[in-house]
C-alpha cells in the first residue's frame, strides 16, 4: 500500500473516531487514541512531505483527503470546546467548594490598624 492510500485510510479512521465525543469517564482513553492516530497520521504526512508530495485538488484521492482534513479539524475543535467547558465547570466547582469551606477568606479587614491620613 502506498503512502497516499495509507494517509487516506488513517484519516478516514480518525474522522470516524471523532464522530462522537464521550463523556468524562471514557474521555481519557478517547484522547489517547486520538493522539495516537494523529501521531501516526503526522508520521505518514512527514514521509510524504519528504518524498515531495503535492496536493492536487483535481485528483479524486486528494480532494477526499482535503475534505477529510477539513472534517477532522472541525471535529477536533468540537472536542477541544467540550474539554474546555468541562475544565471551566470543574474550576467553578473548586472555587465554590473553597468559598463554602472558608466564606470569610475573600474578606479583607484592617482589624486593629489605624491609618492617619492627616499630616
Amino acid at each position: 500500500m502506498d503512502n497516499e492510500q495509507k494517509l487516506l485510510q488513517i484519516s478516514a479512521k480518525l474522522f470516524q473516531q471523532l464522530e462522537s465525543v464521550p463523556r468524562s469517564e471514557e474521555r481519557d482513553k478517547f484522547i489517547e487514541e486520538v493522539n495516537r492516530q494523529l501521531n501516526e497520521r503526522g508520521n505518514v504526512l512527514e514521509i510524504l512531505h519528504n518524498e515531495g508530495f503535492q496536493i492536487e485538488p483535481e485528483t479524486k484521492l486528494h480532494s477526499m483527503l482535503i475534505e477529510l482534513d477539513k472534517g477532522i479539524r472541525e471535529r477536533l475543535d468540537i472536542v477541544m470546546e467540550a474539554v474546555k467547558s468541562d475544565m471551566k465547570t470543574l474550576q467553578k466547582a473548586k472555587n465554590k467548594e473553597k468559598k463554602y469551606i472558608n466564606p470569610y477568606d475573600s474578606v479583607r479587614t484592617m482589624d486593629g490598624r489605624y491609618y492617619d491620613k492627616k499630616k
